[in-house]
């Protein structure tokens, strides 16, 4: 995996990086036929950014008419790169990176005959020169685009659970280098984190378990006016599968604009996690939340799905 990762870190860490020569590497490890990948590039108010999405099909998928359950894997991030006030890939990247890297490594395991039971759908988004935004406690990546637009385009109905990878080092709260695992996150209830995905996480990466703390805030759409830890929960707002943050940390509060701060092997970590969750996903071994557990929880205190929405303005507003 760390092959995938310094590829696609080369490939990004550049002005003109897009989502082209993104698929154009997927293809090349996809081989003859190519990826099948798209590219739909996006103007916002603020600049443009490339959403880069790929398929790949599993021998029992639903793309086949298959029973096989569709993981969607989501690398969140503002921007690979703050030109011109910034050169050089960010620290925000790493979302880009490890979805890119897990892509090129299914397709090149497809290639080679290693078919998943399920179909696995990548998106992220590529953008050199992305704005950056104030935060507390260091600065944030912004991005030309708003978050509802970036879930129009990396959350997809087919997706029946959704891994979300992202920089998450701009806070004091996870003093913890390498990945942290959230609770799983469905229809406005944070639920209790899946013990099938911690077990999973530890043995990729030969460490114990590590999770974070999730708020309410956390997982209400950006633009409401209160803190967000950042934006990695922000699929939950945009589907009613059951989503779950992995968070790239740092033991030390880093800025998402800061150069030099990507660490590669925790990246190919990250990607292999993301690929091995796939593998059981598909393959009905693992599950992101106790089905039965959440239907008791909406049964007896009803839906909290109110919170994926902007709810009710405040009397002073």
């Amino acid at each position: 995996m760390l092959k995938y990762v310094l590829d696609i870190m080369d490939l990004l860490d550049d002005p003109d990086a897009d989502g082209k020569r993104a698929v154009a590497y997927l293809d090349s490890a996809a081989g003859p036929g190519g990826s099948g990948a798209e590219v739909a590039t996006v103007t916002g108010e603020r600049g443009s950014t490339d959403f880069v999405r790929v398929r790949i099909p599993g021998r029992s998928g639903r793309a086949a008419g298959g029973p096989a359950r569709t993981l969607g894997v989501v690398g969140r991030l503002g921007g690979v790169g703050a030109r011109p006030e910034i050169a050089g890939l960010v620290s925000d990247a790493d979302g880009a990176v490890a979805a890119l890297s897990a892509a090129a490594k299914l397709l090149d395991m497809r290639r080679r005959g290693d078919v998943l039971e399920g179909d696995v759908v990548i998106a992220t988004h590529i953008c050199p020169d992305a704005p950056t935004a104030p935060h507390d406690p260091v600065p944030f990546m912004d991005s030309p685009v708003d978050i509802a637009t970036m879930n129009r385009h990396e959350v997809m109905d087919e997706m029946e659970a959704v891994l979300s990878i992202d920089t998450t080092k701009g806070n004091r709260i996870i003093n913890h280098k390498g990945l942290a695992l959230s609770p799983t996150v469905k229809e406005g209830w944070v639920l209790r984190v899946s013990e099938q995905l911690g077990e999973l996480l530890a043995v990729v990466t030969g460490e114990p378990l590590v999770t974070y703390p999730v708020t309410n805030q956390d997982i209400t759409p950006y633009g409401n006016g209160v803190h967000h830890i950042n934006s990695i929960l922000q699929p939950a707002t945009a589907t009613s599968a059951p989503v779950v943050g992995l968070a790239v940390t740092s033991a030390a509060a880093v800025p998402g604009c800061q150069t030099g701060a990507s660490h590669e092997t925790d990246i190919a970590a990250a990607a292999r996690f993301a690929v091995e969750t796939a593998k059981a996903f598909g393959g009905g071994r693992l599950d992101f939340h106790d089905v039965a557990e959440f239907d008791n929880l909406v049964n007896r205190y009803g839906s909290l799905a109110h919170l994926q929405t902007f709810g009710h303005a405040s009397r002073e507003s």
